[in-house]
């Protein structure tokens, strides 16, 4: 796959100088001099953005986002989990730089605990993350691994 970093490209020279598919930027636990995500960690953020929006509050776009913040309190029955397990799939499916590998979702003391394995094409590489949608602090991503798909 040819990329091309357009920092690197010129009128009389045509080259791929670096592999950085993606290219974004984000301020969320960054200053603003340094707000540029690359790869991995931008489709890791916009995941992570997607999971924290409500179905509905995104405007003109009532279906983007996730309802686990509505199942928090509900107990974790087959349906409950279920419901998740959909959404996590809706959302990962919505992104076309990922894939699922696989998906666990499991309570937590004021939420939810989803475990979800994902694969991020091209790359050759997944990662577990830890997802805790806590109704007192929100999401939390915790320890995350990334290994080789391969």
């Amino acid at each position: 796959m040819a990329v091309k970093n357009f920092n690197d490209v010129n009128s009389t020279k045509q080259g791929v100088a670096n592999t950085r598919l993606f290219r974004g930027h984000s301020s969320v636990g960054r200053d603003f001099a340094d707000s540029k995500l690359y790869d991995i960690e931008l489709v890791k953020q916009d995941l992570l953005n997607h999971f924290n929006i409500l179905k509905g509050e995104k405007l003109e776009n009532p279906n983007f986002g996730t309802n686990i913040w509505l199942y928090l309190m509900d107990p974790l029955d087959d349906e409950t989990r279920n419901a998740v397990i959909e959404d996590v799939e809706e959302i990962i499916g919505y992104d076309p730089r990922v894939e699922m590998d696989s998906i666990e979702v499991n309570d937590y003391e004021q939420g939810l605990q989803v475990k979800v394995s994902i694969l991020y094409t091209g790359y050759g590489l997944g990662e577990s993350m830890d997802l805790i949608f806590d109704s007192q602090q929100g999401l939390m991503a915790g320890p995350t691994q990334i290994y080789s798909s391969n």
